[in-house]
């Protein structure tokens, strides 16, 4: 027989469900975004169906939209760190990954937190590294005010390098005299790191955790982003979900690493998507309909629609036509969130082609704009799109973002894992016990060692 091709193996990573529009918080079957056994539920889910890795996103202030409180949010994230941590003590082999902002935290604290975090979970800890221009969330720091887009990526990478320096300060066969007691064989060695932003002189208080460095995550998408991510991440959280703009991605940035000393595995791109499965094709699409309207309802369009508009529509009918008026450059309607909409004007007549064309009411209209790419059919239809995005080379995986809290991920897991794990693109067992195993990863400090998956 010929010999077949080996299949590229899915990733895949479940992102727990919290403050964003995709989460139908106002669900019966809802459960708490606070309550510990909301993130046990669906870390042990995960673990149950051999994720790579559960990732919690952060919040550093409340959103406001029109100067109050955006009430179409869940309100409430206890702290990422914290939440991992607990977590380490109730899973055995899931990743576990946080979102940490460099703009506003100190790389001896991060190496610290993120090092914690490796040791005790045995290797199991990554970081999102994300950066903020955002003035609005700023004022919850000391520090106030806030960088400009083109000093964020050179903050962001000198605060991995300062990580990293201190992360590599101890040799790698420092071994403690008493285990027990606690007791090295040598003193601390000092760390000597100086960039324009840093000047740090001193000694770190941990030796070298079992990953080395914890799976570097990276989920900007600007030039400078990318860049970033190909000289530093092992990971990126891309919004690249459909298959030919997933392709174009998926080359752009694998083609950056080699100026970097980088191999092309040595980066994994895994986009965000949803997923709805029914019975037969029909009952899937009907599932995604009702889903789709849960998650946008008339209030979430109508505060949608002023983001780009930058004005108070609180009169216009949801179900009715677009506003014939033209928007204002009005970036602080809403704060606390990520702007997206760069020329108002250019999105709303973008828009109003798309509304006049498919005659979409403002709602249908937000509904078709805001869609996370959502895989939608029986669960053997959804694994083998999944596998023809991986096997095409759009994606290295998923991180899934399921609609409900916590119980999102059982019905994927329990039906959609099975059917690829028939297609022999998905793992039957974890073969290792690190984080950078699961992702096939290379250790960074011993070449190939770590490598398991593909």
């Amino acid at each position: 027989m010929p010999n077949q091709p080996i299949r590229k193996q899915i990733h895949l990573a479940a992102h727990f469900p919290g403050v964003n529009h995709h989460t139908v918080w106002t669900d019966p079957d809802s459960g708490s975004q606070i309550d510990f056994d909301s993130f046990v539920h669906l870390a042990r889910t995960a673990e149950r169906g051999l994720f790579d890795f559960f990732f919690l996103a952060e919040g550093l202030r409340l959103r406001e939209h029109r100067g109050r409180i955006h009430d179409l949010d869940v309100v409430g994230r206890p702290d990422t760190l914290a939440v991992l941590n607990a977590l380490a003590g109730v899973t055995t082999h899931l990743g576990l990954a946080g979102t940490i902002n460099t703009t506003f935290n100190e790389p001896f604290e991060l190496a610290k937190q993120f090092a914690s975090l490796d040791h005790l979970s045995g290797g199991r800890a990554a970081w999102n590294a994300v950066t903020s221009s955002d003035a609005f969330t700023s004022e919850n720091f000391r520090r106030g005010g806030y960088l400009d887009h083109a000093k964020r990526y050179t903050r962001a990478a000198e605060v991995v390098d300062a990580t990293r320096a201190l992360w590599d300060s101890w040799p790698a066969d420092a071994l403690l005299v008493d285990r027990e007691r606690g007791v090295f064989a040598q003193p601390a060695p000092a760390v000597r790191f100086t960039s324009d932003q840093f000047d740090i002189d001193g000694e770190f208080v941990l030796p070298r955790s079992p990953q080395g460095y914890p799976v570097q995550i990276q989920a900007g998408d600007s030039d400078d982003g990318r860049e970033f991510a190909a000289a530093k991440a092992d990971v990126i959280f891309s919004a690249h979900g459909e298959l030919e703009d997933g392709r174009q991605f998926y080359r752009d940035v694998k083609d950056r690493l080699a100026k970097y000393g980088r191999r092309r595995d040595d980066l994994k791109i895994l986009p965000a998507a949803g997923f709805v499965l029914g019975d037969t094709p029909a009952e899937a699409e009907e599932n995604a309909r009702h889903i789709r309207r849960q998650q946008v309802t008339p209030q979430t369009a109508i505060a949608f629609l002023e983001q780009v508009w930058g004005r108070d529509l609180s009169a216009y009918d949801p179900d009715g036509p677009l506003p014939d008026i033209d928007p204002v450059d009005n970036a602080t309607i809403t704060r606390g969130r990520v702007r997206h909409a760069k020329d108002p004007l250019a999105v709303a007549n973008a828009w109003r082609a798309k509304a006049e064309a498919g005659k979409l009411s403002i709602r249908e209209l937000i509904i078709e704009t805001t869609a996370r790419q959502q895989f939608i059919g029986t669960p053997r239809q959804v694994a083998a799109d999944i596998d023809h995005y991986v096997q095409s080379d759009a994606a290295d995986g998923f991180v899934l973002v399921p609609h409900l809290t916590p119980t999102g991920l059982d019905e994927f897991v329990d039906k959609v894992i099975p059917e690829l794990q028939a297609l022999g693109s998905f793992r039957t067992e974890y073969t290792g016990p690190t984080l950078r195993e699961h992702l096939g990863l290379r250790h960074p400090h011993h070449g190939t060692e770590g490598v398991r998956a593909s």
